[in-house]
């Protein structure tokens, strides 16, 4: 099983989810990579059994728009039928965006995994230890 993390943090909140979810990925045995989205692009897809995805909430709870979102756009086509979990960080609102993204997986046809993990502001260690323990439970899961 081979898993990507790919990820965008501008403030490096979601890149030490990022980097807790590799952890944890790796732990359950899964070969992993690490990507920050402008590392990646849709067409590496096909190399990857899974996606662990991240990406901070923007303005009123949305994906970035300047390089997350056209990515994911072109990704979202190549989902159907493959294990995906969501994360990042938010500062303000519900978490509203999450749900959003999740609901969009779906609809492409994606194994969502679980609800995501979404972690207000700066991860703190029992943050940072909900990641591992998603991403190990991701593969575990699903592999």
């Amino acid at each position: 099983m081979k898993i990507a993390v790919v990820y965008w943090s501008g403030t490096g909140n979601t890149k030490a989810m990022a980097e807790s979810m590799l952890d944890g990925a790796k732990a359950a045995g899964a070969e992993t990579d690490i990507y920050s989205v402008d590392q990646f692009s849709a067409d590496k897809m096909d190399s990857y059994d899974g996606f662990l995805f991240g990406c901070s909430a923007m303005g009123c709870e949305v994906l970035e728009e300047a390089e997350f979102e056209p990515f994911f756009q072109e990704a979202e086509n190549k989902i159907a039928n493959i294990p995906v979990g969501l994360f990042g960080s938010y500062g303000w609102g519900s978490g509203e965006w999450l749900q959003d993204w999740h609901q969009r997986c779906k609809e492409h046809g994606a194994k969502v995994y679980k609800d995501g993990v979404m972690i207000n502001n700066t991860p703190d260690a029992d943050g940072l230890k909900e990641c591992q323990d998603f991403a190990q439970s991701f593969v575990k899961e699903n592999f």
